[in-house]
């Protein structure tokens, strides 16, 4: 991919995910609990998630002006997306109860992952460097 072509692109995924975190997670959770909610009803853990998964969400809508000095963001959301979705999916095998996170927010976490580092290698390759 042209570098010209990938900054735009990920700047627009930037934006997406961005939005996405700050406003779409909760009501995810409302109207798919057992794809997006571990517990039912109200949940301090749910409610302390959404918090993290909102203030994500600005920073990386902030990250989309100009990705390139935000390196470290996006390899944050890279490596949590990873280790998250990995240590739920794990948890939902486990446990028959939460297979429904298999189709949710499981994959929606590798999904962010493998499109931002496909985006930003220099950011997936980060910690390594």
């Amino acid at each position: 991919m042209i570098e010209a072509n990938r900054t735009r692109c990920l700047r627009i995924a930037l934006l997406a995910f961005g939005a996405i975190f700050l406003f779409a997670v909760y009501p995810l959770t409302v109207l798919w609990p057992s794809g997006w909610a571990w517990h039912h009803g109200r949940s301090e853990y749910l409610e302390m998630i959404i918090a993290i998964y909102a203030t994500l969400g600005v920073f990386l809508l902030l990250a989309s002006r100009n990705p390139e000095r935000h390196i470290s963001l996006i390899s944050f959301t890279i490596w949590s997306s990873i280790v998250h979705g990995g240590v739920m999916a794990l948890q939902s095998l486990s446990n028959p109860m939460h297979a429904g996170h298999l189709i949710g927010d499981v994959p929606a976490l590798f999904i962010v992952a493998a499109v931002l580092a496909w985006l930003s290698p220099q950011a997936f390759k980060a910690p390594f460097k």
